[in-house]
């Protein structure tokens, strides 16, 4: 036996599936391809799907059901943008939210059929600052949007993390990922979905794949097209108990501010 390859076995309560979901095509996407300048557009605000994005959502919608991946997933978390809960919506939520990629009317409250909660998770927004695209609606604003998504984990009714003179750097990008997962394996649920961002996504798999093999870890984190979806399976190899009792997103992004502190020093 070739001792090198061998296989170590973990609790299955050590371990959780994490299917990660970059958002449908927004139109930010779409005018950014034509002039990069136009990110900085306050029309933007907050960008919804395009046409195309609509219907790179219900085609994921079809092969997550046809795949029987629907019927296991436990949780959905999805970034608080408008964008990733359409996207979130469009594939997980019912079928009256998701009328065949013609509508953009991925809002309504589940009706028959047994979805997973959908969370919506500050920690896991896109990157933050100088782009209107990347700000956030109010609370208020996004529970009469999206009545079906549990809101109960955001920081607060208006975006207080976006700063429009400040683009967020990648050192703390990753650390917010750090912080996200720790909060993640806080969670009871063993197999979840994560709907998010490209950038955001590669620093999930990047924050993953540091014990991996080099050519494993570079070809896990390579960039996400619109509406892809990639699998993984985590273990928590740490001494700690995992319980959803010991902290919250509130608890989590509070760190965030100590964090930011030191990789700025």
């Amino acid at each position: 036996m070739n001792t090198t390859a061998a296989q170590f076995p973990y609790p299955w309560q050590r371990c959780k599936i994490i299917h990660l979901v970059r958002h449908g095509q927004a139109m930010h996407n779409v005018e950014g391809d034509k002039d990069r300048n136009a990110l900085l557009s306050p029309h933007l605000f907050d960008a919804q799907l395009s046409p195309l994005g609509l219907q790179q959502v219900f085609k994921l919608r079809k092969e997550v059901h046809a795949r029987g991946l629907f019927k296991r997933i436990e949780l959905v978390v999805t970034s608080p943008l408008y964008r990733t809960m359409q996207t979130a919506i469009g594939v997980f939520g019912n079928e009256s939210s998701a009328d065949g990629g013609n509508t953009d009317n991925f809002s309504a409250k589940p009706g028959g059929l047994d979805c997973p909660q959908i969370m919506a998770v500050e920690l896991c927004r896109d990157r933050l600052g100088v782009r209107p695209c990347d700000m956030r609606r109010t609370v208020s604003e996004c529970e009469a949007l999206f009545p079906s998504i549990d809101f109960s984990m955001m920081d607060g009714e208006d975006d207080s993390m976006w700063n429009p003179d400040i683009r967020e750097p990648e050192e703390e990008i990753a650390a917010r990922m750090v912080l996200f997962m720790n909060w993640l394996w806080t969670r009871p649920e063993q197999e979840i979905v994560i709907v998010s961002h490209g950038i955001i996504l590669q620093q999930i798999l990047k924050v993953l794949g540091n014990d991996c093999h080099q050519a494993v870890s570079s070809a896990l984190c390579q960039r996400f097209d619109n509406c892809e979806l990639r699998s993984v399976v985590i273990v928590d190899k740490s001494p700690r108990a995992v319980d959803s009792t010991l902290c919250s997103s509130r608890d989590v992004a509070k760190q965030q501010h100590v964090l930011r502190e030191e990789v700025s020093n």
